[in-house]
């Protein structure tokens, strides 16, 4: 269940892999009619958000819970507790015990499931109508009484050891994934893998995990998201009655303030340098990185741009040159901007074709890094980036599903599920010299960290 989203939420990240000019009807009349969605909020008492947005085209509906706790909240002896926790939460609690949340929901035809990511966690069901009710009364019930029984919190253990082994210690692509994190977010927060270290997870225990789940799990900590077939003032009413008498946490301002304190999310590691993995790959693959921002600010929308301009889709500046050019040189490569809530990471990833030369490769990425900016940002590519991030937005309100959480990112992450509008003017008024600049500076002095994995490298 760890990051079964990538939560490169900004803008396109590698979603737009694949978008073409089809939707060009509807970008024109979202373009004229912009998008509003009619979203009733409400703050409880104890500080519960609560989104919902009616939709009664069929008789169903989707419920996300957004809890803002991931894995920069862990220390040293605790890592993996997150997401070690997001397993448990569906082992059952007080009145409804071991499997009774996932035998309603699929013996009503629903589906649930949990992501764990370095900033949040978040829960998710879809169900007909009628099960409204007993959801909430379920998801009230796991928020307070938890039960982390003995038994079970041992076989989960073992479930997420494998989860660890199959992602990182068995996967080339995981390994190089995480060496990439560990190596830009060095001594930060950022700079581990969600699901965690392996002696940790073996030794976690479950008087540790029941204070990580008293102070993150509470009220003032948590955003519920409803879209669907509901009344949105009658829901209210039942997660007033099931919710609102949960207590608030007791210094947990203060305390995530201080975790939050920007100072730990600087980077600290030196760029300018090669890592090599030795792997099972015949042919080099690799990550190079370069260094990110934080999510939300101008800079961010316009690196999201350049990500796409040079690195996503078949007719990006990078694929045209080193995939589908007469001398190819990669089997594939994209480009993305990992923006994470206090720091991020740019970067582009590659994989070598038989016979090509590493070595002569980081040269070439040198030379083009040095050049890109003006050979690749144009009116042109700085438009189709544009009608494609109105696809992203369209594509985004398509299902009940997909406006939960769309609407709880944006309240996550900006604390106001309205800022999509603001995106949308952001991104509009960027211009080509803007992107060329940030351009220039992310990627044309190149400062990074090659990270690469091959069969041919040696054992660190």
């Amino acid at each position: 269940m760890i990051q079964r989203k990538l939560k490169v939420f900004a803008m396109l990240g590698t979603l737009f892999f694949g978008a073409s000019c089809a939707h060009k009807e509807m970008d024109q009349s979202m373009a004229k009619d912009g998008l509003n969605l009619n979203v009733k909020k409400v703050v409880l008492d104890n500080g519960l958000r609560v989104l919902i947005y009616e939709n009664h085209k069929l008789p169903i509906f989707s419920y996300y819970t957004f809890f803002d706790v991931g894995g920069r909240y862990e220390e040293g002896g605790t890592t993996g507790a997150t997401h070690f926790l997001e397993h448990m939460m569906f082992k059952g609690a007080k009145k409804y015990g071991p499997r009774q949340f996932d035998t309603f929901i699929e013996s009503n035809g629903g589906s649930t499931n949990a992501y764990t990511t370095f900033d949040n966690t978040v829960y998710y069901e879809s169900l007909p109508s009628h099960a409204i009710e007993k959801v909430v009364d379920m998801e009230a019930d796991r928020l307070q009484h938890l039960l982390l029984e003995k038994q079970s919190f041992e076989k989960e253990r073992q479930v997420v050891l494998e989860e660890r082994k199959m992602r990182y210690e068995n996967s080339d692509r995981g390994k190089l994934y995480l060496s990439m994190m560990k190596e830009v977010f060095q001594g930060t927060p950022y700079g581990g893998s969600v699901i965690g270290d392996k002696k940790d997870v073996e030794n976690l225990n479950r008087d540790q995990m029941r204070e990580f789940f008293k102070r993150f799990y509470t009220p003032d900590n948590a955003i519920i998201v409803i879209a669907g077939d509901v009344d949105a003032d009658d829901t209210i009413k039942m997660i007033k009655d099931k919710f609102g008498d949960i207590k608030k946490s007791e210094g947990l301002k203060e305390y995530k303030a201080k975790k939050d304190d920007p100072k730990r999310y600087e980077f600290k590691t030196k760029f300018n340098r090669s890592v090599r993995i030795k792997g099972q790959s015949k042919d080099p693959t690799f990550f190079a990185a370069y260094k990110g921002v934080p999510i939300g600010s101008r800079k961010a929308y316009a690196m999201d741009i350049l990500a796409s301009i040079i690195g996503q889709g078949e007719s990006s500046y990078l694929n045209q040159k080193w995939v589908k050019s007469n001398r190819p040189k990669l089997a594939g490569v994209y480009a993305a901007n990992y923006t994470l809530k206090n720091n991020g990471v740019f970067y582009i990833w590659g994989k070598l074709l038989n016979k090509v030369s590493l070595r002569s490769f980081k040269k070439d990425l040198s030379r083009t890094m040095r050049s890109i900016c003006k050979n690749s940002i144009s009116e042109r590519t700085l438009q189709k980036t544009k009608n494609k991030y109105l696809v992203y937005y369209y594509n985004n309100v398509q299902s009940n599903s997909d406006v939960a959480s769309f609407l709880g990112d944006l309240e996550f992450f900006y604390g106001d599920y309205k800022h999509y509008k603001k995106e949308l003017e952001i991104i509009n008024s960027i211009e080509v010299n803007e992107v060329q600049e940030v351009c220039k500076e992310v990627l044309s002095k190149n400062e990074r960290i090659f990270v690469s994995i091959w069969d041919k490298h040696p054992k660190r």
